[in-house]
């Protein structure tokens, strides 16, 4: 394939990646601890860990699976939020040659029973606050070995015993659960300690991660992620990411906000991977959604590196606080997971003075495809170009390439892209071409120039007589009207126009009515785009990452 996307790149950055430099994320992991031992590798809560302390807690971690008898290759479940114990917990599993299985802790028992048991996970580790979700499915499982962690339990002693109080006591966040037979983490550690963690050979193809998806069109299905597959996507986002990496000084260390949950693969390889590699600190953020808590944590920190996804961006522009922060630091502003807004982003670059890097990706590829160049003094509304190593068609119904500027079904292919979905052949023959390519399912265009432009979704596309509606389009608009906070819309069904558009939205100015919108519409839009039905909502369903779920609403409609 004619890599023509590969003059538009910024210098410095190669058309390949070598990722044989690492025999597996065990190694990339272990190379950075060794190289990096004295550089503080997390924080979270004003607590640090170094490197060190990660190699040392996870080789122990390591220790204690293969000690309870777990084969190569074994599942085990992780079902935490952004707390120290992940980063150590996950190093561990893989270093002991183990699949990560990457669990939302709020998912539901049902929600939670499908994961568990489609992975085949013979071991968990849970938060405290989420074990009665785990009591309630267990029994129906492959689970044989369960540690229950607290938030506190690496924040040292005396700040960890008053965050445990907290938690349980004041804000009554943990639930009461029986699981008879788990351990808790504390007392993992102790046992751990006296162990010693066995080699294991691990390679390109041994499953590193199953990384599940967010079920948008049924149940869930698990990615087979290869460390084959992750290694390269942490050499793929570093060597774009080079040209906006401008260091202080040879051993300045970069420091990344990690907001977005590592459950989630963007955040997983993008701030934990990625920044492992880079020898960068990683400021953990637990709980995202206290935005005024969220802020005063950023205030403490130079930051370098701020991945997130719109509504993260757009939430933080709308605090006070945040407005007085000192942003002279930031060097790199990533946008992904959903599409990145154009008045949010005009916003942004107006008070920081970075632009946001708007990029793509899917958890099947491991999970970045595309992004814009790093060295972009404003917004541009793509998603920018393929990275090295990555080739992009885009497809016709029938297969077949499409011509510049026309829109069609978004297929990837680059070492990046999974080995198929866990123990679904059938779906995996539906993404996968003949030679090699994965049909993303999302539909945009190319330039001439190599850039990509989403559309939407194929099945979120609405047909309104018989022409074309893209949600992303409408969404766009309206976010950009003065007393609109957020907005999604959906087609609803009619019977004059086959499908019509239907837009909720969540008020910024009390003042906003129905009519304000529709007459702005009318200046935006054309007629068959209009939404026909309006309505207001205290609030929107959003994805673990902050993503809102289209999906949910017309499941709603559905229903009533």
């Amino acid at each position: 394939m004619d890599k023509f996307w590969l003059k538009s790149y910024p210098p410095g950055v190669p058309a390949e990646i070598d990722c044989t430099q690492y025999r597996s994320l065990a190694h990339l992991l272990e190379d950075a601890f060794r190289k990096y031992a004295d550089r503080n590798a997390y924080v979270c809560m004003d607590r640090f860990l170094s490197y060190r302390e990660l190699d040392e807690q996870s080789q122990a971690i390591g220790a204690w699976l293969q000690n309870r008898g777990l084969e190569k290759g074994a599942r085990v479940g992780i079902m935490l939020p952004n707390v120290l114990q992940f980063p150590v917990i996950m190093a561990g599993i893989l270093r002991a040659g183990y699949a990560v299985v990457n669990i939302n802790p709020l998912y539901t028992a049902r929600e939670l029973l499908h994961q568990l048991n489609d992975s085949g996970a013979e071991a968990i580790f849970v938060l405290e606050n989420f074990a009665s979700v785990l009591e309630a499915v267990i029994a129906k499982t492959r689970v044989k070995h369960v540690v229950v962690s607290s938030m506190g339990d690496m924040l040292g002693t005396v700040k960890g015993t008053i965050v445990n109080f907290v938690v349980r006591t004041v804000k009554k966040m943990v639930p009461a659960y029986s699981l008879p037979h788990a351990v808790r983490f504390k007392a993992m550690q102790a046992e751990a300690a006296h162990l010693s963690l066995r080699p294991v050979a691990i390679g390109h193809d041994d499953i590193a991660f199953l990384q599940y998806t967010g079920g948008t069109t049924g149940l869930a299905k698990g990615a087979i992620l290869l460390h084959r597959n992750v290694i390269a996507n942490v050499l793929q986002n570093e060597a774009w990411l080079q040209p906006g990496l401008k260091y202080e000084s040879p051993d300045h260390q970069m420091i990344f906000v990690c907001a977005l949950p590592l459950y989630h693969i963007y955040a997983l390889n993008i701030c934990a991977l990625m920044g492992n590699r880079l020898g960068a600190l990683n400021v953990l953020v637990p709980n995202p959604r206290d935005i005024p808590g969220f802020v005063r944590e950023l205030a403490k920190y130079k930051v370098n590196v701020f991945p997130a996804v719109n509504t993260l961006y757009n939430a933080v522009l709308n605090n006070a606080d945040f407005h007085k922060l000192d942003f002279s630091s930031y060097m790199i502003c990533n946008g992904g997971g959903m599409a990145v807004q154009k008045s949010v982003a005009d916003r942004w670059l107006a008070l920081t003075g970075r632009p946001i890097i708007e990029g793509y990706g899917l958890s099947e590829t491991s999970p970045v495809v595309s992004v814009n160049r790093i060295d972009i003094s404003e917004f541009t509304g793509t998603i920018g170009l393929p990275i090295p190593s990555t080739e992009i068609a885009i497809l016709d119904d029938d297969g077949k390439a499409v011509d510049f500027g026309q829109s069609g079904e978004i297929a990837i292919r680059g070492p990046q892209v999974m080995a198929g979905y866990w123990k679904r052949d059938d779906e995996t023959a539906k993404v996968m071409t003949p030679d090699g390519f994965f049909k993303s399912g999302d539909i945009g265009v190319m330039d001439e120039a190599g850039y990509l432009r989403i559309v939407d979704r194929k099945k979120d596309m609405i047909l309104v007589s018989g022409f074309n509606v893209y949600p992303n389009e409408i969404e766009e608009v309206i976010a950009s009207f003065p007393g609109v906070l957020e907005c999604a819309c959906i087609g609803v069904p009619d019977e004059h126009s086959g499908e019509a558009v239907k837009l909720f939205v969540i008020k910024k100015d009390q003042g906003l009515t129905v009519e304000m919108l529709v007459t702005y519409c009318k200046q935006e839009l054309t007629g068959y785009k209009r939404p026909k039905y309006i309505e207001f909502r205290s609030e929107l369903p959003k994805s673990n990452v902050g993503k809102i779920l289209r999906r949910q609403l017309r499941d709603e409609k559905k229903a009533a």
